[in-house]
């Protein structure tokens, strides 16, 4: 049972923080209008595919949604129970927790307006930073930080590179939310970097293909979805089962 007070910390601790989401999501600055395109230019199909999108929901809208404060709790008490759980008092949870109200809101965001602001992912990158080089400073283990940040390196430039070649269908708000996963899931290991990574692919593309599959309709896969929802998805996964999966892989 040494996993119950955790658990429930985890729960009512990231539940209340989610209760801050609807507010975090009212107060963003939106962004600056897409620039009209010049005449005489042609335009690649992700520039088309922008312009016959409707218009971006109003953060300040979206923040008073009826249903996003509930979503925003559930969603946050679930993960930071399944992490408190799986992990127990370890260091980690130090930044994982305070991330998971944050997590919460970039899905939402996402998931309404196909953008991950900077404004959010850069900040809390590097208070992930911070943190990893502050428990060095304090235990002199440098071991988990140095792989920590490899391993956000070795993440973002891969998201970087499926961003640059349109392979992905991915904006760069996932590039830029890759690397503070990358980092959290470096700091707990390697396998749950991989992990979570693969999960996110796998979260992401299964259930498109199923649907297009049981509608008999493949124009489904070459829609527009937002990835970010599927990131924080995976880096969830790769935190609470990395650990026993490489376990019992290599056990």
């Amino acid at each position: 049972m040494s996993w119950l007070a955790p658990g429930l910390t985890g729960l009512l601790a990231c539940g209340l923080g989610g209760a801050v989401a609807p507010y975090l999501i009212g107060r963003l600055p939106e962004p600056p209008p897409d620039p009209e395109p010049e005449e005489g230019v042609e335009l690649t199909a992700a520039q088309q595919a922008r312009l016959a999108e409707p218009p971006k929901e109003l953060y300040a809208d979206l923040g008073r949604r009826s249903w996003v404060l509930p979503v925003a709790v559930m969603v946050s008490a679930v993960a930071g129970g399944l992490l408190g759980g799986e992990l127990g008092w370890d260091w980690l949870l130090g930044v994982a927790w305070p991330l998971v109200p944050v997590g919460a809101a970039l899905g939402i965001i996402d998931w309404r307006t196909r953008l991950l602001p900077a404004i959010v992912v850069l900040p809390a990158t590097l208070l992930a930073l911070l943190y990893g080089l502050g428990r060095w400073l304090l235990t002199g283990d440098h071991e988990d930080l140095l792989r920590g940040v490899i391993a956000m390196l070795v993440v973002r430039t891969v998201f970087w590179l499926l961003w640059f070649v349109r392979q992905a269908g991915m904006g760069f708000g996932d590039v830029r939310l890759s690397a503070l996963l990358g980092l959290v899931l470096g700091y707990a290991g390697w396998g749950e970097v991989v992990i979570g990574v693969y999960a996110a692919f796998l979260c992401f593309g299964v259930p498109g293909l199923a649907l297009a599959v049981a509608r008999r309709d493949l124009g489904l896969l070459k829609r527009a979805y937002p990835f970010g929802p599927f990131l924080l998805l995976g880096a969830l996964v790769g935190l609470v089962v990395g650990a026993p999966v490489v376990d019992a892989l290599y056990g």
